[in-house]
């Protein structure tokens, strides 16, 4: 991350940079629109670095500097935690089911790691969780700055405890990512983004994850563009629960297209 965004997030976060009074992000009031249309109630950054020029769009700066739970989308981390603790080799190892009946059906067999991200399946990342202990979570993730970094209250802590980060936080853990910076190998980063895949076309791949408490929802991630990538996370209220998760990606993906960030419907 450079200095001007450096800037952008510290300001967004709250913390004053010296000798600078301007913020650097761009208030993007017409976005109104997507949530409006939508019923919904939510924040929505994006850093958009085509081009070789970086600029940083932001819809409800306030919100977007509130940290939330931040549900599966810490299975992107998560992920990063089990493969260098040793848990897991690659994306192939087979993680057993433990045979007990749970609500999503794809969640009842044997998983690997890219079926796990894909499926969301909550009782393999429990099990990274039992494995490595609090302590190993806490120091993983103020290792690499991640939210409050912390691994108190109810369990699972990344979706009833008090862990929690802010869509400013989580689209800068993301710029480490994607240019594999973190703290972990460069190949334990490379199979994480892998994993993350949603879809791709002939010049372009979307790579995301999406997050429910129950209360809030997320779907954070990338475009990868020849020109350069696209970063956002966005997060809303979920007050009517099933019924408001697909206004996640609808609305980001609506937001992408307005300005080029993913093709048009055809």
């Amino acid at each position: 991350m450079n200095r001007r965004h450096l800037v952008c997030f510290a300001l967004l976060a709250g913390v004053a940079p010296l000798a600078l009074a301007a913020p650097q992000f761009q208030e993007m009031t017409g976005w109104s629109r997507f949530f409006e249309e939508t019923d919904a109630q939510g924040t929505l950054v994006v850093l958009d670095a085509r081009g070789g020029s970086e600029k940083t769009l932001v819809y409800n700066p306030a919100r977007a500097k509130q940290r939330y739970s931040p549900a599966s989308t810490f299975k992107i981390p998560h992920s990063l935690f089990a493969l260098d603790a040793g848990l897991l080799r690659d994306e192939f190892q087979v993680i057993p089911w433990d045979g007990v009946k749970r609500s999503q059906p794809a969640w009842n067999e044997d998983q690997n790691l890219r079926s796990a991200m894909r499926n969301s399946t909550v009782w393999v990342y429990e099990r990274f969780a039992k494995a490595l202990g609090d302590a190993r979570e806490t120091a993983y993730m103020q290792k690499i700055g991640y939210g409050n970094a912390v691994s108190t209250g109810d369990k699972p802590f990344w979706v009833e405890g008090d862990l929690a980060i802010s869509s400013v936080e989580q689209i800068a853990f993301l710029q480490l990512l994607y240019r594999n910076q973190l703290p972990f190998q460069v190949e334990h980063q490379r199979l994480v983004k892998d994993v993350m895949v949603n879809e791709a076309g002939p010049d372009w791949i979307l790579r995301a994850k999406t997050g429910w408490t129950g209360a809030i929802g997320w779907w954070v991630g990338w475009v990868e563009w020849p020109t350069g990538p696209v970063f956002f996370a966005l997060n809303m209220d979920t007050p009517n629960r099933l019924g408001d998760l697909a206004k996640r990606q609808s609305i980001t993906r609506r937001v992408l297209r307005s300005i080029g960030a993913l093709p048009a419907m055809p």
